[in-house]
């Protein structure tokens, strides 16, 4: 078995939610799951079939996250894992109708910071072990990081 560590394109202003599911129709539920839930969002999922002809499923409604959606799937490269990048659009807004998305079985992550994903690499094919989301925590927040952060959230429209 070899282990690879492969960096996810993630184009500015964009969030990547990455999972894995388990059917041939994922991209078009998850292309209705944002439309229906965003509808001003831009965004492509790219799926990786795992049987049959094995090929990257695609829906998109924006030519560069497409093109980014399918780059990350092949450098991934395993079987039945979905790259759904958004833009006008954030992770909370669609987190929970993905997961309620009956083929999708987990998310690793949702994120617009910079992205490894660990893979395995078998004579079968490959498998995500897991993700590096950002960087290693600095320190502790203090009093004035609280408050930066409470202001943040309420600037953005999350809380009141």
């Amino acid at each position: 078995m070899e282990l690879l560590s492969v960096r996810m394109e993630i184009p500015e202003g964009a969030n990547l939610i990455l999972g894995q599911s388990h059917f041939i129709k994922t991209a078009e539920d998850l292309y209705e799951i944002v439309v229906n839930t965003v509808p001003g969002a831009k965004f492509a999922v790219a799926f990786n079939e795992a049987s049959g002809p094995c090929l990257v499923r695609v829906e998109a409604n924006d030519d560069e996250l497409r093109r980014a959606a399918v780059s990350n799937a092949q450098a991934i490269g395993a079987g039945h894992v979905f790259a759904l990048l958004i833009r006008d659009a954030y992770p909370i807004n669609l987190l929970s109708r993905v997961r309620d998305c009956f083929e999708v079985c987990s998310i690793y992550c949702a994120t617009a910071n910079p992205l490894e994903v660990i893979v395995a690499e078998t004579s079968q094919g490959r498998g995500v072990l897991g993700v590096i989301d950002g960087s290693s925590p600095a320190g502790v927040e203090g009093p004035e990081d609280a408050k930066r952060r409470h202001e943040f959230v309420r600037k953005i429209g999350y809380k009141l």
